[in-house]
């Protein structure tokens, strides 16, 4: 029996988007997924689906590096280029933008990873040892 469906009710399948960025249950959809703001649970508290498989790594740190804090740096380049801004200024305008941009997206992504995970089985790469004793790579 699989870690992942404790007991024996069919769940219909469901969007990896909808539940993972109202970090929802990927199984059932209405249990936590989070215990903190990034911390995710051991397991749903709604249909006991254990949490273990879960591990988005630094997924959600790149995306949101990647498509929130580059512009928000970028914006900061340019307002020191265009009008040489005093510190204060930076501090009032591009500190709040970064944060503003960077850290509210890391939960709703992070728990969008989690649900695709689940959602389409993802599991770690492991080797197959073949009969003759050969190792290839498996599924």
């Amino acid at each position: 029996m699989d870690d992942r469906t404790p007991d024996s009710r069919i769940w219909p399948p469901l969007s990896p988007l909808s539940t993972g960025i109202r970090g929802r249950c990927p199984r059932c959809g209405e249990g936590h997924l989070f215990n903190g703001f990034l911390t995710i649970a051991p397991a749903c508290e709604v249909c006991g689906l254990n949490y273990s498989f879960a591990d988005p790594a630094d997924g959600p740190a790149f995306f949101v590096m990647c498509f929130a804090c580059v512009p928000a740096v970028v914006f900061a380049i340019w307002l020191e280029v265009a009008y040489e801004a005093p510190y204060w200024v930076h501090l009032v305008t591009t500190v709040p933008l970064l944060l503003l941009t960077c850290i509210p997206p890391l939960r709703p992504l992070k728990g969008w990873l989690v649900a695709s995970q689940f959602y389409y089985k993802a599991e770690e790469g492991r080797r197959v040892v073949t009969g003759d004793g050969a190792r290839r790579p498996g599924a």
